[in-house]
């Protein structure tokens, strides 16, 4: 898509009219007073008050024990928690001192000396590039300054430098010249020629074609050094077609229904990280290269508004959180370049504060972005388009609003009535009177894959009931092939059948079969997600909704006579009687001849906690061994 309109569009002569623009319009330098000044009084105490917050911490020491820590014990955080404040501090003193043209530089230097002497940008997690013959990690346990990787991280911290410089130049070249010298060095040994010299990170698509969430969030954060380097028309025209190839690789991966396997949660460095990627390609072409109509471009960006569920809530399969962090400011922009009411509204919602920008991962892309969405007036020198980064309002609504802060998310923000199928992904939201069902087909070799094929979350008033547990802090099990482990992937923890002690396995080729969408819920058989020794033959799941709650119908067949245990992973504690399981507003009902058991879980994992802080419960309903079984599950009010 993006390398066939570059064929037809040449990029050089369209980079001509923002060599000539500050920044090339991706952002105002602090020179710029009249920009900065223009922020809202709101905003200004913001970064203010960010800049507060950070000012008192000293840059911590990024140590080899901290990176070996990954391979020793498991500890991603051990070099995390160091390497992300040292981006988060400069970061905040970087929009402190472009606010104040008069405050000392000294946070800025001290963080620009930090990053710039640290052996790699690269974190502990993603020391090694995963392709084919790649050393293991434990081979491999320290980074070499002479093998430079481009991971997400060692990308977003270019991505800062660059800003930083395209900001606060003038002002640090009073100081001394060398230090942008340095940074500039730096940008391109540590990333933008490895970038242009090999064809062998994973994400690139070439040696592996399984891409992600890193193809586009790597690109836009290189796509940004590389215009604020600056690189030249005739280096730059390139080094952005080159990325267009890959964001191709990356879009022939995604489905046509635009549906995210790795969660709403990952859409933010996902379908988020391309509508980066886009817009700036669409500021530095003089608003020439604009894909908003392409029905795929907008599919993806519309996935969250389809994986809503209400009060903050949203459809978490995989590793996504249930009440994952969105960038609304991003839902916002994609909500105005596709003309949509209601993405727009969601983005409004869910716009959040310049602390969460830095709190999820230090992104100053979007802290920047958040910061000039309602900027009164475009620079002089922009071109007149629809588009954040002239600094003008693509929102006819914005001079309405009374602050960039976040609407509170209450019930009157109940995920309107909703009936979403998503072909591709295999995913159904559904909506009658209070209830919203969610619930998926797909394989277990997704993105982020739990083991979780025909299960589901249930929701009444806007509160999750029937849950999925989501995700929890990462370590060096998560990515591992001790993955299936960890309690929260494993089937036998989601809303599924167990054939006797048997879940369902991991891999691409235990996938749901003759997926229907019904008009009221949805079907499948997910007999294939099981391995061989579960002997099924068939296993046949049936969603019904109505306004009166969930039907659930489950027929299996089996080679041999074998017990079944269903599993209902539940919020709040169920009170148990003869078939019957009360917990909170919904009563379950159940055939008699089942056994209940009901098993506490504490939710230890902080990460996990913030969306079900306390405990969840696993509910347990056993059958006599048979070589057939059908169950009808009712949830009702009550």
């Amino acid at each position: 898509m993006l390398t066939e309109w570059i064929q037809s569009h040449p990029l050089l002569p369209l980079l001509a009219a923002s060599a000539s623009r500050t920044n090339r319009g991706l952002v105002p330098s602090a020179s710029d007073r009249k920009m900065w000044e223009s922020l809202s009084d709101e905003k200004k105490s913001a970064v203010r008050a960010l800049w507060a917050q950070y000012a008192p911490l000293p840059y911590p020491m990024r140590t080899a024990s901290g990176f070996l820590a990954f391979v020793e014990s498991g500890s991603r955080r051990a070099d995390e928690d160091p390497y992300f404040l040292r981006r988060r501090k400069l970061c905040a003193a970087v929009l402190g001192c472009a606010l104040d043209p008069e405050a000392p530089l000294t946070d800025v230097i001290d963080g620009l000396w930090c990053i710039c002497e640290e052996t790699s940008w690269v974190i502990s997690a993603h020391n090694v590039n995963p392709v084919p013959g790649a050393p293991s990690p434990k081979e491999y346990p320290l980074p070499d300054p002479d093998r430079p990787y481009i991971d997400l991280f060692s990308a977003q911290t270019a991505m800062i430098l660059a800003y930083t410089l395209g900001i606060l130049e003038d002002r640090l070249n009073q100081v001394t010249p060398q230090l942008s010298a340095r940074i500039r060095r730096e940008l391109k040994a540590r990333v933008l020629d490895p970038f242009r010299e090999t064809d062998d990170f994973w994400w690139m698509g070439v040696l592996r074609s399984d891409l992600n969430n890193w193809t586009p969030w790597i690109l836009s954060n290189l796509m940004v050094a590389a215009c604020l380097y600056p690189l030249p028309d005739t280096e730059l025209a390139p080094f952005l077609a080159r990325s267009c190839v890959m964001l191709d690789r990356y879009l022939d991966c995604l489905p046509a229904d635009g549906g995210c396997d790795e969660g709403a949660g990952y859409w933010n460095m996902a379908g988020g990280a391309l509508l980066d990627c886009l817009e700036l390609l669409e500021t530095v072409t003089g608003c020439e290269a604009a894909f908003w109509r392409e029905e795929k471009i907008r599919n993806i960006l519309s996935f969250p508004l389809k994986a809503e569920l209400g009060n903050g809530w949203f459809v978490n399969f995989a590793d996504c959180d249930a009440r994952p962090f969105l960038s609304g400011e991003r839902l916002l922009t994609a909500g105005e370049k596709l003309g949509d009411p209601a993405l727009k509204a969601l983005g409004r919602r869910y716009l959040g504060s310049l602390n969460d920008q830095l709190a999820d991962v230090p992104h100053l892309t979007r802290v920047l972005s958040l910061l000039f969405h309602e900027a009164k007036e475009p620079a002089s020198s922009a071109p007149h388009c629809a588009s954040k980064k002239d600094y003008g309002p693509a929102d006819p609504d914005a001079s309405k609003k009374k602050s960039f802060s976040a609407d509170p998310v209450t019930e009157e923000h109940i995920a309107a009535e909703r009936d979403v199928f998503l072909p591709d992904l295999q995913l159904r939201v559904l909506s009658r009177g209070g209830w919203t069902l969610a619930c998926k087909g797909g394989h277990n070799g997704e993105n982020h894959n739990h083991n979780d094929v025909g299960s589901f979350i249930l929701c009444r008033k806007g509160q999750p009931r029937v849950v999925d547990a989501g995700n929890m802090v990462y370590t060096a099990l998560t990515f591992s092939d001790q993955r299936y482990t960890l309690w929260n992937v494993r089937a036998a923890y989601h809303n599924l059948p167990m054939i006797g002690k048997i879940e369902q396995a991991p891999g691409q080729q235990y996938a749901a079969r003759e997926v229907q969408c019904l008009p009221d819920g949805f079907s499948l058989d997910l007999g294939g997600a099981y391995p061989p020794e579960a002997g099924l033959l068939s296993l046949e799941r049936i969603f019904s909704l109505s306004e009166e709650g969930l039907t659930l119908r489950d027929t299996l067949r089996t080679a041999e006579a074998r017990p079944v245990t269903w599993v209902f992973m539940l919020r709040d504690q169920p009170a148990l009687k003869s078939g019957e399981a009360a917990f909170s507003d919904i009563a379950l009902r159940f055939s008699p001849a089942l056994t209940p058991s009901v098993e506490e879980i504490p939710v230890t994992d902080s990460r996990m906690a913030r969306s079900f802080p306390g405990s969840l419960w696993r509910l347990t309903l056993s059958a006599a061994p048979a070589d057939h079984h059908g169950e009808t599950f009712r949830f009702i009010g009550r």
